[in-house]
């Protein structure tokens, strides 16, 4: 069975596209779970799918309402029922400042939080649950969630269906190409919920941190091997540092092998080749040119001069060594690993005679500079809110990687290579970082410093040829 036919067999029927959305609605609404889980992102994923193959929008919007009028409900359930009780569930046992931040919310503004809550991200899983922990009268809650569901669900479920929509007016893109981007963005939003899951489930709170701390603190070995992994007694494990690399590690060896034992391109690499060829886009290629500048040395030397001056002029050595270490370190094993497997592209201009295809080096490269600023980001914030800047890493590094493609100058295998190289520098840098404590970020002044580098990059998108 070919890849694309599996693509099609997966795309989800109308009921099943109903059901998600009611589900991730519901989930997003409840209390402790709803903490966790990127919402915005799923129903975005769900109601563009939706857009796609034509299921009706107010189906979508009254699944969307009846699922958050339920998880707001159990949540209310939950509080009056539970009440002190609630502080000892995990994640609010752990964190328990997510409680009295709802707490102070609800005190400020009454029943009306309820309502308010539905639309502010941090309190939104929590406002119901204390409003049943504060005997608000079950009357008036019901008619805060069902006013504050109706108005939310148009409002979270439109903008993606309308993506949907918009996508199949989009002339010059072959029918054959859309299972191929359907079960891309699938597969894209299945790994990140799953990295998302994982780097919760592998903080010093989590199941499988405290199951695999469990396991190993039973044998003398275990707890010698435990130590080593943490490097001191006190400090906690890098877990989930340690998952990322030995998972990208094993992945990438596994398919460059297999890159090996074919010789040239594989078969999946051919068709989508093909179909990319039968694209009628002028803006794409002007897309893909674009971002071919800003990731090659010009466009990562303007991105990341202005910081790497701020640092210096505040002394932080530890971070340019690292961040450096990393820049460096892919490039080194780019130039290795493309001199040793000597991969043809697809299509080979000028500029690129010299060079081979795989892995992908602006696709490592991309993974190891938004990854390394969206982990070292996610330290300065709450975990509630980490989540935010992997997110955003994911959104700038996929468009990057697929230009090569759009470019027609790297086969999918290509991109795959180098994602997952990057993901194993980025584990190899952040594992070196967490040897030893380090002082925080901050001050920094993130707008300015972002304005100097979008400066340069524009400079250097206008004014520069490719490199």
């Amino acid at each position: 069975m070919h890849l694309v036919d599996l693509l099609q067999q997966l795309t989800p029927s109308p009921t099943v596209l109903l059901l998600l959305t009611a589900l991730i609605a519901l989930v997003e609404s409840l209390a402790l779970v709803g903490l966790l889980v990127p919402g915005v992102v799923l129903i975005t994923a769900v109601a563009s799918l939706a857009g796609h193959h034509q299921v009706g929008a107010p189906p979508m919007m009254v699944a969307a309402f009846v699922g958050a009028v339920i998880g707001d409900g159990l949540s209310f359930w939950l509080g009056a029922t539970q009440r002190e009780r609630v502080t000892g569930l995990w994640p609010l046992s752990r964190y328990p400042e997510w409680l009295a931040q709802g707490a102070r919310f609800f005190r400020r503004h009454g029943s009306l939080s309820v309502f308010l809550g539905r639309f502010v991200g941090p309190v939104r899983p929590v406002i119901p649950l204390i409003a049943g922990m504060m005997d608000m009268a079950p009357r008036r809650f019901l008619i805060a969630n069902l006013t504050s569901a109706a108005l939310w669900a148009p409002a979270y479920v439109l903008p993606g269906y309308l993506l949907g929509r918009t996508w199949r007016r989009l002339p010059g893109i072959p029918e054959a190409l859309e299972p191929w981007l359907a079960g891309l963005g699938a597969l894209i939003v299945a790994l990140a919920l799953v990295f998302s899951w994982l780097r919760h489930q592998t903080h010093h709170d989590g199941l499988i941190y405290r199951a695999m701390a469990d396991l190993l603190h039973r044998h003398p070995r275990g707890q010698r091997l435990w130590q080593a992994l943490a490097r001191t007694r006190e400090r906690e494990a890098p877990l989930g540092t340690w998952l990322l690399l030995l998972t990208s590690l094993t992945a990438l060896s596994a398919l460059t092998l297999l890159v090996l034992q074919q010789g040239g391109p594989l078969p999946m690499d051919r068709r989508l080749d093909t179909l990319m060829g039968g694209l009628t886009l002028p803006s794409l290629s002007v897309l893909g040119e674009t971002l071919a500048r800003l990731g090659d040395l010009y466009g990562v030397i303007a991105l990341i001069l202005p910081w790497g001056l701020w640092w210096l002029a505040r002394g932080r050595l530890d971070v340019l060594v690292h961040f450096g270490g990393g820049l460096f370190g892919i490039a080194a094993l780019n130039t290795l690993g493309k001199a040793l497997i000597g991969r043809v592209r697809p299509d080979t201009p000028l500029h690129l005679a010299d060079s081979f295809s795989y892995p992908s080096a602006h696709t490592s490269t991309a993974v190891v500079l938004y990854g390394l600023a969206a982990a070292f980001i996610a330290r300065e914030l709450p975990l509630s809110r980490r989540f935010w800047a992997y997110w955003g890493a994911i959104a700038i590094i996929v468009p990057m990687a697929l230009s090569r493609l759009v470019l027609g100058v790297h086969w999918l295998s290509d991109l795959i290579g180098g994602a997952l190289l990057g993901l194993v520098v980025c584990a190899l840098v952040q594992l070196a970082w967490q040897r030893r404590p380090h002082r925080t970020l901050r001050p920094c002044p993130w707008p300015l410093l972002g304005a100097a580098s979008l400066a340069l990059v524009a400079a250097r998108i206008a004014w520069l040829g490719p490199v």
